[in-house]
């Protein structure tokens, strides 16, 4: 096998254009620190200094940078987060007390002069989450009245509603209402207010009353007053101008002009999937490279700040820190005080347990101070010393870098930010370690001092990786595809986290980030799958591993595959309310065929045969003609008669007798061959409908894109003829709209995985071009900033749903379909 460097080497003589123009040079979002689901921080803008760096989920996890030039002080990272002052505390912040009922109460009841002396008296928030709920609400409407003194002592600046409602929810305050809300928004965040609220609050008694009514699924209530604070400005501070940004697989590389100084920042978090040790370790470099402009000598520092928010799920909570030497490193680290392990579960929700670590090697002569929020900047910026921070809930993590003298001789420093999960998931009822720990013999401070002491082998294998990559994507499918592959590498490996079972197999198991949080989704596992067929077919095992062991240990008894195994981070078994049955049982037959054939023997399937055995005799039971239910593409609805549904099941009844084959099986091989091509023959007749084929079958007036035919392509399967392929994408071509193709004839809503799986089905580079080129498009026009989302609207480029999750590995299609077209 050829390194990752010698390919790279090899081939950069024959694409050396495309490695210089494949990189990616604008995103939704900008990968910054990318582990796990948990320690994932992002910048949402395409300048680092012009917003505050998140998490995922759009929660502020502040990350700062300043870089003094000859006593001058210049922004390239971050900002301040918007302060607030709390008017009137949400249930989450402090607990209070209100009014509330569950049966209609009469007309007036939003009023302050409203008797509700017959309301039952109950605490926020309410919910019908046992574990959270400070009272239980399971009915399907609730009405809430909170009275409340509010005395003026400052003008206020804006106030805000503070809003968590699942689902619908309006809100009155006096009784003018100043807000409804649809739906369900996840979280405590500001509301949509109709007119100033500041002249709806009254000096004295106020009322805020609510109404929210449960629609479906989970339910929510809280809310609160808070006053937007102007943000307070560091006297003196520039703003450095940046001059371009770069994208690649694991690196994202700004370049900055600061005064007199050039300044280059690259983040590089080190997922070679080849290492698992290094793969696993939760361990970002940050490195900053310095040189004058002007071929004169300059006096420089650079600053590094990182607030305790990375390591807690609310502001509210206290942290704890500690500054401290290991001997190579001098370290900084934060915590929560509660250290509430594994105790939380769901979507919307940041770690709260475990610590955070901003490490220096001592060889760079960092100085490290813990201040609050507030000092974060100034102190850097005036050379006053902070006021030192041991707990609260306002920390800052603070370092500062000296350069000293810099000429036109760069001069290359860095720093490290690492995270200890301490136990990372729970599975079937154990608390598991994450890998780099699986044993328990392992510290963060020797993974620090490791990655330290191996940075630049670990620097020269990401650009050797993330050259041959670029190369390679570009080769298969063009230099749009490639920038589309460096933006989705790092989000696609980071929605996963990777453990080892207490049996001793792998478990990289994924959240179905923003959708329901869920814990190895097999239809999340699906899409994501050709990235690791690429580069490490283990890790797609470790995806599959838990859903067999889910069915052959009892505990999941039914005749198809599981769903998913519980809500993360917690895997003890199925929470999606509904199976999946046709959908999952042909995933996971289709990735077993699919790792088959990249290892080349099927001893994998061979260790579950008995399981793929049931589930194939399923699919030929239930597979053909779908019954209405739902798959995938869940958010669309249920559908009967599926065809595309069916051409997974047809096409999982082949990999099936492919794997027998493989297995020495003839008989069987010839049995299921002879089913999968039998259930061709009368799909194509149920589903034809003249120049294409249906989204049901005998509606001749729908369409719908037939991704799951990618698997006949790659697996060569040869059930489907090459006609139904080629009729297929000639259809899709005149169904485009400005943002790629839709997915089926009912919306203008698309997946962009599905597309560029579908696209993958052209049998030549123009096709696949024109199909995918709008997914580019949209990749670096949306309007909504987030780590790309999957679910995007085909007239306007707006995300309709998902983002941030491991999907995006299925734009590595094209790239595993050139792989093995070369074997």
């Amino acid at each position: 096998m050829k390194s990752p460097l010698k390919v790279a080497c090899l081939l950069a003589g024959l694409f050396t254009g495309n490695l210089a123009y494949a990189q990616a040079t604008q995103a939704p979002a900008y990968p910054l620190i990318t582990h796990d689901p948990y320690f994932s921080v992002w910048s949402f803008s395409d300048k680092l200094n012009e917003s505050t760096t998140r998490h995922w989920t759009g929660k502020n996890q502040s990350l700062l940078g300043l870089i003094k030039v000859d006593g001058e002080s210049y922004r390239f990272m971050g900002q301040m987060p918007v302060p607030y002052s709390t008017i009137l505390a949400d249930g989450e912040t402090k607990p209070y007390t209100c009014k509330f009922t569950q049966t209609k109460p009469a007309e007036g009841w939003e009023d302050p002069g409203f008797n509700d002396t017959d309301w039952k008296t109950g605490a926020a928030p309410f919910s019908d989450d046992v574990t959270q709920a400070k009272t239980i609400w399971k009915t399907r409407d609730i009405w809430v009245r909170r009275t409340f003194i509010y005395k003026r002592s400052t003008p206020l600046n804006k106030l805000i509603l503070k809003l968590h409602h699942d689902d619908d929810a309006e809100v009155y305050l006096n009784g003018a209402k100043i807000n409804v809300s649809p739906g369900a928004n996840g979280d405590l965040l500001p509301a949509d207010i109709k007119g100033d609220l500041k002249e709806k609050l009254k000096d004295g008694e106020n009322v805020l009353a609510m109404h929210c009514v449960n629609t479906g699924g989970g339910a929510w209530l809280d809310a609160g007053l808070d006053d937007k604070l102007k943000p307070a400005e560091t006297k003196g501070l520039k703003e450095a101008r940046q001059t371009s940004v770069l994208i690649n697989a694991t690196q994202t590389i700004y370049n900055f002009t600061a005064g007199k100084a050039d300044l280059q920042v690259t983040f590089t978090s080190p997922l070679l999937m080849d290492n698992l040790s290094l793969l696993s370790r939760p361990v970002t470099y940050v490195t900053y490279r310095v040189k004058a402009n002007d071929d004169k000598m300059h006096q420089v520092s650079v600053y590094f700040g990182a607030s305790a928010d990375v390591a807690r799920n609310r502001s509210s909570q206290t942290i704890i820190t500690k500054k401290y030497n290991t001997g190579a490193l001098n370290v900084l680290k934060a915590g929560t005080q509660a250290q509430p392990i594994l105790q939380k579960k769901g979507d919307d929700l940041r770690i709260d347990w475990g610590y955070m670590y901003v490490a220096a090697p001592v060889t760079a002569k960092a100085s490290q101070y813990i201040s609050n929020d507030s000092q974060a900047l100034s102190s850097f910026v005036s050379g006053q010393k902070a006021t030192a921070v041991t707990s609260g809930t306002s920390v800052c993590l603070n370092t500062v870098i000296p350069f000293g003298k810099v000429g036109t001789v760069p001069v290359e420093k860095f720093i490290e930010v690492g995270y200890n999960e301490i136990y990372s998931v729970q599975y079937f009822g154990k608390d598991l370690r994450p890998w780099w720990n699986k044993d328990g013999n392992k510290s963060i401070e020797g993974e620090l001092k490791q990655a330290a002491a191996d940075y630049k082998s670990i620097i020269k294998k990401c650009i050797a990786f993330d050259n041959a990559m670029n190369v390679k994507a570009s080769a298969a499918g063009g230099l749009e595809y490639a920038r589309l592959c460096a933006i989705a590498y790092r989000q696609a490996i980071a929605a996963h986290s990777l453990q080892r079972s207490p049996n001793g197999e792998i478990l990289f198991l994924s959240k179905e980030n923003f959708s329901n949080g869920s814990i190895n989704t097999v239809d999340v596992t699906y899409p994501s799958a050709p990235l690791f067929l690429a580069y490490n077919p283990n890790l797609l095992k470790g995806m599959l591993n838990g859903i067999f062991y889910y069915s052959e240990s009892g505990r999941f008894k039914k005749p198809f595959a599981a769903h998913d195994l519980g809500t993360y981070p917690l895997a003890n078994g199925q929470t999606y309310g509904e199976d999946m049955p046709v959908e999952e049982s042909g995933n996971m037959i289709l990735l077993t065929a699919a790792i088959a054939k990249a290892e080349g023997n099927a001893a994998y399937a061979k260790k579950h045969w008995a399981t793929l055995t049931t589930w194939v005799g399923f699919l030929v039971k239930e597979g053909l003609d779908p019954a209405n239910q739902l798959c995938t593409d869940d958010f669309a609805g249920h559908l009967a008669r599926n065809a595309n549904l069916s051409v997974k099941a047809i096409n999982g009844i082949a990999a099936y007798a492919m794997l027998a084959n493989m297995l020495g099986d003839k008989a069987t091989y010839l049995k299921y061959r002879a089913i999968g091509k039998d259930y061709v023959a009368r799909w194509m007749q149920m589903a034809n409908a003249g120049d294409h084929y249906s989204l049901v079958f005998e509606k001749p007036d729908t369409w719908s894109q037939k991704y799951n035919l990618i698997w006949d392509k790659l697996l060569d399967l040869d059930m489907f003829p090459r006609q139904v392929y080629q009729s297929e994408v000639k259809y899709y071509l005149g169904k485009q709209k400005e943002y790629g193709l839709p997915l089926d004839s009912r919306r203008t809503y698309t997946k962009s995985d599905w597309i560029i799986w579908t696209a993958t089905l052209a049998d030549n580079a123009a096709d696949f071009k024109a199909l995918t080129d709008p997914v580019y498009k949209y990749a670096t026009e949306t309007p909504s900033r987030v780590p790309i989302s999957d679910w995007h609207e085909t007239t306007n480029g707006k995300q309709v749903g998902f983002q941030a999750r491991s999907v995006v590995g299925g734009y590595f299609m094209k790239l595993l379909q050139q792989q093995w077209k070369k074997k």
